[in-house]
């Protein structure tokens, strides 16, 4: 019994991929049309589609709405109730019907159409009534459903969604959408933090900062980083300058030289011209930055090369970055 279940599945995959690498043959001119009418659209792309392209169409709205194209869906069944009001002439159209011929599609094609806005159809039948209607027709067709009987939306969903996303990737790609573009709509998650967080945002400032001067012995030094807790400390000249930093690190190879904690200073075993990272970069960037030295903290710097900062991992961790 497991092996059918495996053998049905993998032949539904394998349909499935036919009906994905034959839309290669499907992409024309006509694609072409569908996208230079979506960027010269001064409204909104409406996308609507009935049942199963209804719960696709829904998907490739908010996928043009993340990529850089105002996007809503509306259900053509509540179009006819209302919501049609919610289309305006600036705005186009993409209207999805495997058959091409769903009742409650064309019902509001007139009303579109008597409102000036363009449409674009998704059907698997070029000659039906929505694809002659439509300004440029993307053809989904498949060879067959992966539904054995079949009758189950299956391959015809999947293409119309490879599609949905080829055209949202176009138009994403002609218009220079650029991936802090892409953060600024989604703010909420872990793609937004590492894409819009600073390392201004959630360093350590102030009294914060584990921070000596040059002559400061290394036993005081020592304290300062048990104090602070970022495994390491800065050292800093009279302006304020960064000059140097310890780390735990560099503590392993004092004590591996026999040198007395409390008769060296601090500038005779710190790190000079360690790596920093500046403020105003991304946080993303200081844990690709950790993550490549294998190190945990970095001194933070202004472009002027004033210490303004720390940062460690666990400062990452906590905002979302990691």
């Amino acid at each position: 019994m497991t092996t059918s279940f495996i053998d049905s599945a993998l032949q539904s995959i394998a349909i499935q991929r036919e009906a994905i690498e034959a839309l290669s043959d499907q992409i024309d001119d006509t694609f072409t049309k569908a996208c230079e009418v979506i960027m010269a659209c001064k409204g909104r792309v409406v996308v609507t589609g009935m049942g199963k392209s209804g719960h696709i169409g829904n998907k490739i709205a908010a996928t043009l709405a993340s990529t850089g194209t105002p996007s809503f869906f509306v259900h053509p069944g509540e179009a006819s109730h209302g919501d049609l009001g919610m289309i305006t002439s600036q705005d186009v159209v993409i209207a999805i019907s495997n058959s091409g011929k769903t009742a409650e599609v064309l019902t509001i094609l007139p009303l579109i159409k008597r409102m000036g806005a363009p449409l674009i159809s998704m059907t698997g039948d070029p000659d039906s009534v929505l694809a002659r209607e439509a300004i440029a027709n993307l053809d989904v067709s498949v060879p067959k459903e992966a539904c054995p009987l079949g009758l189950a939306p299956t391959s015809s969903t999947t293409a119309t969604l490879v599609m949905g996303d080829a055209l949202a990737v176009s138009l994403l790609e002609a218009r220079g959408f650029s991936a802090e573009d892409f953060a600024f709509s989604h703010p909420g998650g872990s793609l937004g933090r590492r894409l819009l967080l600073r390392v201004s945002d959630i360093m350590h400032t102030g009294d914060r900062i584990p921070r000596v001067k040059p002559d400061t012995l290394l036993g005081r030094a020592l304290l300062e980083i048990s104090q602070k807790g970022l495994g390491m400390t800065t050292v800093v000249d009279g302006s304020g300058m960064l000059v140097g930093i310890y780390t735990d690190g560099d503590l392993r190879r004092t004590l591996d030289r026999n040198l007395d904690i409390h008769h060296t200073a601090i500038h005779d075993v710190m790190t000079v011209n360690g790596k920093t990272i500046h403020d105003d970069q991304l946080a993303a960037e200081a844990l690709n930055l950790m993550e490549e030295l294998k190190i945990n903290a970095l001194p933070v710097i202004s472009r002027s090369g004033e210490l303004v900062g720390a940062i460690n991992m666990h400062d990452l961790l906590r905002a979302g970055v990691i």
